[in-house]
């Protein structure tokens, strides 16, 4: 009997859909190829990408650039963002309550890096290469993902028409 009321009500009420959040990819071009800027996460302080949750009015390219300026100070190229990618992370919720995130991700060229932004001075930012930020965050999908960025990038300049 424990079983069926396990399995037919507690374990459903347990179980989250997954949520969704947008995260930037910026980027820079470097003396040996891309670049990436990774910030630290504002309680656990572990390396990320700025990331969020949607916002109502923006497209996933816009909630990625504005991410990408309250957390980073980044004000975009003229490149728009283009997603190049998705992971999947547990994030933790007030209580530490786990639940499933699915993360677009949409790379960013960097204009300009400001120094004063939204919420400077609660994070530190790095520019690392891409296999550096792969070793440097946490969840194995995003390093996954860093991994492949030169590809990832590549592929965005080509569908834009942009030469190599």
């Amino acid at each position: 009997m424990f079983k069926t009321v396990w399995q037919d009500f507690v374990a459903p009420l347990l179980r989250r859909p997954a949520r969704f959040q947008v995260a930037a990819l910026c980027y820079r071009h470097g003396e040996t190829g891309p670049e990436v800027l990774l910030i630290t996460s504002l309680h656990t302080h572990r390396w990320i990408l700025p990331k969020g949750w949607p916002k109502r009015g923006f497209d996933g390219g816009g909630v990625a650039a504005e991410e990408a300026w309250e957390e980073a100070g980044v004000r975009a190229s003229s490149r728009p963002p283009r997603r190049i990618g998705r992971y999947r992370y547990t994030k933790r919720l007030r209580g530490d309550v786990p639940v499933g995130t699915e993360v677009d991700v949409y790379a960013i060229e960097v204009g300009a890096l400001r120094d004063s932004y939204p919420e400077e001075g609660r994070r530190q930012r790095r520019w690392m290469t891409p296999d550096g930020a792969a070793e440097a965050v946490d969840e194995p999908d995003l390093s996954a993902l860093l991994r492949r960025t030169p590809d990832l990038l590549a592929q965005v300049t080509e569908t834009a028409g942009d030469p190599a």
